[in-house]
């Protein structure tokens, strides 16, 4: 079976500037492929050429690059253009079992799904599949751009377009503008064999986040402080990643007097990252703006809970299954909480792992297209 997968984003860039990467191979939609291959599929990453990386890379299933046009329009970090896909899937179409486009509100998801033309239609009637995550209107321009897409766009062009939702939120959202929504919902997975669990904590929590505003990594600095005060003044912080705001959230744990109770690595590959992960005894975030956090399920994979706000669409199963504390308040008792009770939340999380596996999505995406 040989799998188109379409997702010109490959990783989050909070501006026009994209900034080139050595390696995509630690992000979700590389190690989708790779479960999909796992599976004796031969999957086709179809991708926007600004995540290209710097260096060559090799791959063990084919990666396109394509081109991306009216940049000034449809900027590739939000809204990417890529009219050479047409032109590929008119000529390859009738090779591929399965087409995955990412994102109901998709200039290439709108091209296959409304194409008039014999050649492609042909080829997506039966065989296209949009993986959908939004699970609210996106603020940009006061949501405009956004509601004028799902209630005209959507209805007019993806009616008959089956779409597998994210989430139970983002299945929720999309279904009052589609009518062909799957009741699975396919959340992002991880390469299990990339994230080797461990029972085994440091007395150290981690943060794994790009260093912006909207994280609210100031906040988790300030209950971090208040944990130390009150419960154990031994603990570390590790804070993995960069951003516009690391030297300023490196002054403010400095005026706080806890800079060496907190550690500022930079952004770290995930050979690097993944063992400090493993060893905490929680993941903090407090986030006031995402959708599904792929941070968030690479935690439950190594055995790591997590202490959240209620914003990210991985909550519902974290609740669900205890692993981790999901509260929009939560504060220095809250790290007490999943300090005392680790094993408890470390062994939620060795248990539900599984479940995140990339093959795992992968399979249910195959089910779909059998059934």
């Amino acid at each position: 079976m040989k799998v188109l997968i379409i997702n010109p984003i490959l990783y989050t860039s909070e501006t026009k500037k994209i900034k080139k990467v050595p390696s995509i191979k630690d992000t979700m939609i590389y190690d989708l492929c790779l479960g999909f291959k796992t599976l004796g599929a031969e999957p086709v990453l179809f991708a926007a050429e600004p995540y290209k990386p710097e260096k060559a890379e090799d791959y063990p299933f084919e990666i396109i690059f394509a081109p991306c046009r009216l940049q000034g329009i449809f900027m590739p970090h939000r809204l990417p253009y890529m009219p050479s896909l047409e032109k590929y899937v008119a000529k390859h179409g009738a090779e591929f079992d399965l087409i995955i486009s990412s994102e109901v509100f998709s200039m290439q998801s709108l091209m296959l799904a409304a194409s008039r033309s014999p050649a492609i239609g042909r080829y997506t009637q039966d065989k296209l599949i949009i993986w959908h995550e939004l699970a609210k209107h996106n603020a940009m321009m006061k949501q405009i751009p956004s509601k004028f897409w799902y209630n005209i766009i959507a209805r007019m062009f993806f009616m008959s377009t089956p779409v597998v939702a994210r989430s139970e939120e983002a299945r929720q959202f999309i279904s009052k503008y589609c009518s062909s929504v799957s009741g699975t919902v396919i959340d992002h997975g991880v390469n299990l064999d990339k994230f080797q669990p461990s029972a085994e904590k440091d007395n150290q929590f981690c943060v794994c986040s790009q260093l912006i505003e909207r994280k609210r990594i100031d906040l988790i600095i300030n209950k971090f402080k208040a944990y130390l005060e009150k419960y154990d003044p031994s603990a570390l912080l590790y804070i993995i990643g960069d951003g516009e705001l690391k030297a300023e959230l490196e002054a403010q744990a400095k005026a706080l007097g806890i800079s060496e109770s907190i550690i500022f690595t930079g952004k770290l590959p995930h050979s690097e990252l993944l063992p400090i992960l493993a060893k905490s005894k929680a993941m903090l975030v407090n986030t006031r703006q995402d959708n599904n956090m792929i941070s968030i399920i690479e935690a439950i994979a190594v055995g790591t809970p997590v202490i959240t706000t209620t914003v990210p669409l991985n909550c519902p199963y974290i609740i669900a299954n205890r692993l981790g504390i999901a509260d929009d308040n939560w504060d220095e008792n809250s790290l007490n909480e999943i300090s005392e009770n680790n094993i408890s939340y470390i062994n939620n999380c060795l248990a539900y792992r599984q479940q995140l596996s990339t093959e795992r999505c992968a399979k249910q995406f195959l089910d779909l297209i059998k059934r």
